[in-house]
């Protein structure tokens, strides 16, 4: 999915009373990476992508994002819920961003804890790191969701991304909530209206 931020306002990312933002430094690569996995460990895009699959996948594909010459800091956040009657702190949700060689944003793995879902911490997710490319002077931004994901499909839409492409990438191992193997899976590319 493709947004083309030259042609659409995002409004101002806000939390929810009781959550934060977590400012990427290199300090916490390694949350970032625990975050990840919890989030996507169950879901259908552990079954696509393989280092979704594990931690140690997910610290490994943390480390490469942070390493590549391209990685935007101003794009990458997680957002942690503050300790109080519901419990103690905890990081509940990642987001990374990279530019890519065509000078466009790509957006990498929005993903909120299962029990943080429906908050609208996906969407300020997304607001966030949208505007970190917009102050990066971006003027595209991509990224690409499963295409049975509906309510991210929804969310990337609602906030103005339109689908581009489509791709068609291999299962790897089980499928996840199936059990079928070498199951294909669409992959949606979106990009900003």
């Amino acid at each position: 999915m493709l947004l083309d931020l030259r042609l659409k306002r995002t409004p101002r990312a806000t939390l929810p009373d009781g959550f934060s933002w977590v400012q990427w430094d290199n300090s916490v690569l390694l949350k970032h990476a625990a975050v990840k996995y919890a989030c996507f460990r169950e879901e259908p895009d552990a079954a696509i992508f393989r280092s979704l699959q594990s931690a140690e996948g997910c610290r490994r594909l943390l480390h490469d994002i942070a390493r590549h010459r391209g990685f935007l800091p101003g794009t990458t956040w997680m957002i942690r819920r503050s300790s109080g009657e519901f419990g103690p702190a905890t990081m509940c949700g990642t987001i990374q961003g990279i530019r890519n060689d065509s000078q466009q944003g790509a957006i990498q793995n929005v993903g909120i804890l299962p029990g943080f879902r429906g908050l609208g911490l996906g969407r300020a997710l997304l607001l966030k790191s949208l505007s970190g490319f917009r102050l990066e002077g971006l003027t595209r931004v991509y990224l690409e969701v499963t295409a049975t994901n509906h309510a991210a499909l929804a969310l990337y839409q609602s906030v103005g991304f339109e689908i581009v492409d489509m791709r068609y990438r291999p299962v790897v191992g089980e499928h996840v909530g199936t059990g079928s193997h070498n199951v294909r899976d669409e992959a949606v590319v979106v990009q900003p209206r």
